[in-house]
């Protein structure tokens, strides 16, 4: 004992200085990457994809072939040339519910069948009966996102809305002075012919969360790999004796077991592996058996489940290993602070400023709710995202033993070894 007032260490400058450097910097960081991302997903929207089907086959008109359905996919195709928010594909209808089917598509714009007959069945002075109005369909997709489908919507949307006014235009002058003779209803209907119906392009279970149980599942195994690391690697340092583990009012020191910095992290990384096994059993209980969250092609969520925790806690164990206590910070922000903003679960990829954009390209989250989304809305599918799922993993896996043996390899050859900070020959239990 000192004798020295305890509080008095807040009198001391350099305490201040560094927390607040850390702390403030940790803040702005989370601003910058959660704020940033998503303040103006319109504004940033480039070249969102989005299906474009002419099912139309035409219809002979006064001994003529007209097509207004292509006429109508043509025009939406220019009037879009000068910008690039959003990227018409031009398929049939077959394509289009496959790529709605693996989530490469937000939304979808069709003309179908028999649009030109209704279309032209309109402009009869005469009608045998009353005409049917023809429809313009636009399919939404919520399991490639709840905002890029709400972009696309309202992209095809006014996309339909101005074809149907152009083709007014076009049935108008097709017609001319005898539309005199039309009811002043079938007049104001000649002017905007075309019906907007909206319709779900791959609709989910009900028990699905609007397309986000794919996020949220997948962003708690990130959670959970990440602070179990904290944990492991807390607990195999007190195992070792390197540190004491405070227990409510007791502190508990193990005798101390020296071992090389690589040592440690190979102990740690094998009991986050078989803790692994754990973990994914419990999280998937949790999600599909206790709240009932759809899901199908269970053992493949469960390997994918306990893959994605061993993975994301070996990371976090690797970087709390070089990084030392600077190293929880570190693992926050690439696994949650630039992880949660870059992962296209809410804001599409497409509709982030360029930064997350790169980001996004190797970030974890973004890969395993890939694979996530792919397992629980898309059939499994490998290039619905399940395959660049299994690959990232791999990748970051390898990444993270590179990286991870390779620096505290270089620690352990320089004599850079760790130093408990009190030995004793035996355990003991003392106050706190």
């Amino acid at each position: 004992m000192t004798g020295i007032p305890p509080f008095r260490v807040l009198r001391a400058k350099p305490l201040w200085i560094a927390n607040g450097v850390i702390t403030g910097v940790l803040a702005l960081l989370f601003a910058v990457f959660y704020v940033g991302a998503n303040v103006d997903p319109a504004d940033h929207l480039t070249k969102l994809p989005v299906g474009l089907v002419d099912a139309d086959k035409g219809a002979a008109v006064g001994g003529e072939q007209v097509d207004l359905g292509a006429r109508i996919t043509e025009s939406i195709k220019k009037s879009t040339a000068g910008g690039d928010r959003i990227d018409w594909k031009v398929m049939d209808e077959k394509e289009m519910k496959e790529e709605l089917g693996k989530g490469k598509l937000f939304g979808a714009l069709v003309v179908p069948a028999g649009f030109t007959s209704s279309a032209t069945a309109l402009t009869a002075t005469e009608p045998t009966a009353t005409p049917a109005r023809p429809a313009l369909t636009v399919l939404t997709n919520q399991s490639a996102g709840s905002i890029g489908s709400g972009l696309a919507r309202t992209a095809t949307t006014r996309a339909a809305e101005n074809a149907s006014l152009q083709l007014g235009k076009e049935l108008t002058a097709r017609i001319g002075a005898a539309q005199a003779k039309l009811p002043a209803a079938a007049r104001v209907l000649l002017a905007d012919p075309a019906a907007v119906t909206v319709e779900d392009g791959h609709p989910l279970d009900p028990h699905s969360g609007l397309g986000l149980t794919a996020f949220y599942y997948a962003l708690t195994l990130v959670v959970v790999g990440m602070l179990s690391a904290n944990v492991i690697s807390g607990q195999v340092d007190h195992a070792l004796g390197y540190t004491h583990n405070d227990m409510g009012p007791l502190r508990l020191h193990r005798p101390l077991i020296r071992t090389t910095r690589v040592q440690t992290l190979a102990i740690s990384g094998t009991l986050m592996t078989g803790l692994s096994l754990l973990m994914g059993t419990l999280v998937m209980a949790g999600a599909v058996g206790i709240m009932g969250m759809d899901a199908s092609h269970l053992p493949l969520l469960w390997l994918y489940s306990v893959c994605a925790i061993a993975v994301t806690g070996i990371g976090a164990l690797t970087l709390l290993a070089v990084f030392g206590t600077p190293g929880m910070l570190v693992v926050t922000l690439v696994f949650i602070g630039m992880a949660v903003p870059t992962a296209g679960a809410t804001t599409p990829i497409e509709a982030l400023p360029g930064f997350y954009r790169f980001l996004a390209e190797f970030e974890p989250l973004r890969q395993i709710t890939g694979g996530i989304r792919s397992i629980l809305y898309y059939d499994a599918q490998g290039d619905a995202g399940l395959t660049r799922g299994w690959v990232m993993m791999a990748a970051g896996l390898s990444a993270a033993g590179l990286f991870g043996f390779g620096v505290l390899g270089w620690y352990d050859r320089k004599g850079l070894h760790r130093i408990p900070a009190e030995t004793t020959p035996g355990k003991t239990v003392v106050p706190a």
